[in-house]
């Protein structure tokens, strides 16, 4: 392995943009490039985020497809998918802890590790599919399928990534299905009494797995 005569600090590159989501549901989820994050400031891609999406909010977790690669070491280019004990398998230095880390946590790990066989390596780490955490949008939406759970993800959020109603939904009866050891739940959303604020206890946080139906 050569040796690299980089110079800077290190340049991660948090690329979250949701994507559209799938006509099915079982289809993986492509994330875009949208967020770099260099010296400590940020800088947006040409890619505009999506309503509700939160690029911080990202976690790392199993089945995620993942490509990392170093500055001006191509034989680090490579899309690595998360094992479901949560770990990569990078070149040299092995095993690594995924699951659990945002890519730019994941990142600063690699990076260090990489110190014995590189110098001064730029890490970058991009979301390719995103599969760990998704929740379901279905029915009268214009965009339904999967979309990518972030952290503290409420109804309202997922259904703006999900773009907007047709004209035939029912916005009144609105609910979210979900699976809690082995009960099947439903809960209510009425969209119009949640955006005037008369029931804000029925925006609730999301979890794996959710769907969300519009009638």
């Amino acid at each position: 392995m050569r040796q690299s005569s980089v110079a800077g600090a290190l340049v991660f590159v948090l690329a979250l943009g949701v994507a559209a989501a799938a006509q099915q549901t079982g289809k993986a989820v492509n994330i875009p490039k949208q967020t770099v994050v260099s010296h400590g400031r940020e800088a947006t891609s040409e890619t505009p985020p999506q309503p509700g999406f939160d690029p911080a909010g990202y976690v790392i977790g199993p089945d995620d497809l993942l490509e990392v690669s170093v500055w001006k070491e191509p034989d680090f280019s490579i899309k690595l998918p998360v094992r479901a004990d949560g770990k990569i398998s990078v070149p040299l230095i092995h095993d690594v802890q995924a699951a659990g880390l945002t890519p730019v946590q994941l990142a600063l790990l690699i990076a260090e590790l990489l110190k014995k066989y590189v110098n001064q390596p730029q890490v970058t780490v991009i979301p390719v599919q995103i599969n760990s955490r998704r929740v379901y949008v279905l029915g009268e939406v214009t965009r339904p399928g999967a979309i990518p759970l972030l952290a503290n993800m409420t109804i309202l959020q997922a259904l703006g990534s999900a773009g907007s109603f047709t004209q035939f939904a029912d916005r009144k009866k609105v609910y979210v299905l979900r699976i809690e050891n082995g009960k099947h739940l439903r809960y209510p959303f009425n969209y119009k009494k949640v955006v005037r604020g008369d029931v804000p206890e029925q925006n609730i946080v999301l979890k794996p797995g959710d769907t969300i139906i519009v009638p």
